[in-house]
């Protein structure tokens, strides 16, 4: 029950055969030695902490494609059956190639027979089915045309590669695997048909495909079938050798640094900033190309150009010189051509890698539309590091002087007054004499909370008026809780985003310097950028404290009756997850919970948690003018961000109120609101004044003394 694996090959053509094989494992070994040399080139740092944990979460992530499924079912599934089909298939490959080359020649054992053949030939029909469907599934995807695989730049340049290839690149990738399993299908059958086995019953496919064949009448051998079938195998065999060969050179590289990238991925890449080392003098940042570090360099070839990040990416949805898959791509290809990788077979050398990337690369521009709101990041299949790329891309530009002029004006009132709308430090607490009864400082004396409050919660006449209803919420629970007042300065989590880290270590040192003064359990803010760098990054100059969001502490006082609804509000709203509060630091339930115990009635929006859709303040975005915005395919100018958010909400119909819970949300929808001429349909509140309106609301007679279920 076994059959020659050259049979149907002369004895000079096995000897050709396995001449063969070494050249293309060397040109493939030496493909992987120029990516290596490429590679170790790279300077920046490279942090591999929690290394085992990384490692089991990337082999899971690999074994299961979740992260490939996630918002692509089907591209998730094809993946997925191409995966395992290959894997079957080397797998397959390789015992033979054991049986052939070394059990019989050198030990006199066979084991490629009897029910291992059987069993064998099983499974390596179905692993290239598999390969086969997945192919065709990933095929019928891209004739769709998604928009993700629509290659098209959005900053418009025209002075930049071609991205022809890329798509040539994907179709001959795709068929070559396609003609790889249907090929060794068909050559399988042909055999099938002019042996007729029975026991060739257990390779399914084949065996299926081979009584097709004989009912159109191959039932025996003929000089035009064995011509077919010799050279059917001679082309099935040199594409297998080409595509092993190209692998370094190709689409194909993906096979290699796709695992490699998920096995390392930073769950806090973006998300913890990394300081600028002591040593690093003047090279702040990402500048040329052997400034990346090497795991950034090994990202950039990891891309597959699936483009969710490319459609997630709120810069690119707005018409914006911005996309992440762009920045990548473009990257690569000045890597490729001033590392001298890959050149021969794609460009000759560009760049070079004494030069920086700024300016000709990556334009500024593009940087600067970046709100680095994580989604791209976030959605990547393969971990690739998008926002800390474009976080130490800023660094350089701030460090050159090329910053938006707007934002350096934000900047240097920051510097001077500690706050980023340039007032007195005496007016930051202003808000608060409009209270019933002023808050504590916590400065003379303990407290259970120190109240953050921070810019927009202080200075923007709409982010007050939400801080005042919190402090009404606070006094009326009992709260013992206290605010800085003018010693409070800019927590500096955007500041640090745009690249400004000088800035923003003075800023976190002098915050800590005077939390350090105070006596207290927690802070609180209702600010998330406020939330996530005191909670997340100020353990980096020396805080040790725990941070609560005000969503969380509300939820806690309502559900612990401190906090007692008259009535349930009777609203239909949904809720609107900020990036920093959602995606940073994963605090999703916290505001529906409250909103739960209020009783509204609570619509999502399509994209919500994990998917939401920033507005597009984060990243210094509220600070800086706004990009030249590209037309779209349509020929018109796209929504902003908050405004395709808000349109997004409208859409689900009888939506009456847009719940936030970040200050700089409710400006930003606040300004969207009123763009579109919605403000009677759909009104912006934020999470405070929907507790402090449901608590001062009358209750009906059959509701007196009941209480809320």
């Amino acid at each position: 029950m076994r059959r020659a694996t050259f049979e149907t090959l002369a004895q000079w053509e096995i000897v050709l055969f396995y001449l063969l094989i070494p050249v293309t494992l060397g040109i493939f070994f030496y493909g992987v030695y120029c990516l290596a040399r490429k590679y170790r080139q790279g300077r920046g740092q490279t942090v591999l902490d929690e290394k085992w944990r990384r490692v089991a979460s990337g082999v899971s992530s690999i074994l299961t494609h979740r992260d490939i499924k996630r918002r692509d079912v089907w591209a998730g599934v094809g993946h997925f059956a191409i995966f395992y089909g290959f894997l079957g298939l080397l797998i397959a490959t390789t015992i033979v190639m054991l049986n052939d080359d070394l059990a019989r020649p050198l030990l006199h054992v066979e084991f490629w027979q009897g029910v291992f053949y059987q069993v064998f030939k099983f499974f390596a029909n179905l692993a290239g089915l598999a390969l086969v469907v997945g192919t065709i599934v990933m095929m019928v995807k891209r004739l769709g045309r998604p928009s993700r695989l629509d290659y098209a730049r959005p900053d418009g340049r025209v002075d930049a590669y071609d991205r022809r290839r890329y798509v040539i690149g994907d179709w001959a990738f795709l068929g070559a695997l396609l003609f790889l399993g249907v090929s060794g299908f068909v050559i399988e059958a042909y055999r099938m048909a002019i042996e007729n086995q029975s026991y060739e019953a257990w390779a399914n496919v084949g065996w299926f495909l081979s009584r097709v064949l004989r009912a159109l009448g191959v039932v025996g051998s003929s000089p035009a079938i064995d011509a077919f079938r010799h050279g059917l195998w001679w082309i099935h065999a040199g594409v297998a050798l080409v595509l092993v060969a190209s692998i370094p050179y190709t689409k194909a590289l993906h096979m290699l640094t796709s695992p490699t990238s998920a096995l390392v991925r930073n769950p806090s890449a973006g998300r913890r900033l990394l300081p600028i080392p002591a040593n690093a003098g003047d090279l702040v940042g990402y500048g040329t190309l052997r400034e990346f570090s090497s795991l950034h360099l090994v990202s950039l070839d990891a891309c597959t150009k699936c483009g969710k990040c490319h459609v997630a990416c709120p810069a690119a949805s707005a018409g914006f010189p911005l996309s992440p898959r762009d920045v990548v791509l473009d990257l690569r290809e000045a890597a490729d051509g001033a590392l001298g990788i890959r050149s021969s077979v794609r460009v000759p050398p560009l760049f070079d890698a004494s030069n920086s990337v700024l300016g000709g690369v990556i334009r500024p521009e593009a940087l600067w539309s970046c709100t680095t709101c994580m989604a791209c990041t976030e959605i990547c299949p393969v971990g690739i590091e998008h926002v800390l790329m474009i976080v130490q891309l800023r660094r350089r530009l701030v460090e050159e002087g090329q910053v938006d002029p707007r934002l350096q004006t934000t900047l240097q009132s920051i510097a001077s007054s500690g706050n980023s709308f340039g007032e007195s430090r005496r007016k930051r607490a202003r808000w608060l004499k409009e209270l019933p009864e002023p808050l504590k400082d916590a400065r003379d004396g303990p407290v259970e909370y120190v109240w953050f409050v921070g810019d927009y919660g202080s200075f923007d006449p709409r982010g007050q008026a939400a801080s005042r209803a919190l402090a009404e919420l606070l006094k009326q629970a009992g709260v013992d809780v206290g605010v800085l007042y003018e010693a409070e300065k800019t927590a500096g989590c955007d500041v640090r985003r745009v690249g400004e880290e000088g800035l923003w270590t003075a800023l976190a040192e002098e915050n800590v310097a005077t939390l350090a003064g105070c006596s207290f359990q927690r802070i609180v803010t209702a600010d998330p950028h406020t939330y996530h760098t005191l909670r997340t990054e100020y353990g980096q100059v020396g805080a040790t404290w725990q941070v609560v969001h005000h969503s969380q502490l509300l939820g806690d006082l309502l559900s612990s009756r401190r906090l007692i609804p008259a009535r349930p509000l009777s609203l239909t709203a949904t809720y609107h997850d900020p990036c920093f509060l959602g995606r940073y630091n994963g605090i999703y339930d916290a505001p529906r919970n409250v909103l739960h115990e209020l009783g509204v009635e609570l619509r999502e929006m399509p994209r919500n948690r994990d998917n939401s859709f920033c507005c597009g303040a984060g990243g210094g975005g509220i600070w800086m003018s706004e990009p030249e915005r590209r037309p779209g395919p349509d020929g018109l100018e796209p929504r902003r961000p908050a405004e395709q958010r808000i349109e997004e909400a409208l859409a689900l119909g009888d939506v009456d109120t847009f719940v936030v819970a970040c200050p700089k949300d409710l400006v930003m929808f606040s300004e969207a609101v009123k763009a579109l001429g919605c403000e009677n349909r759909l009104q912006v509140r934020e999470l405070s004044e929907l507790v402090l309106e449901s608590l001062s609301m009358p209750a009906t007679t059959e509701e007196t003394g009941a209480g809320m279920n």
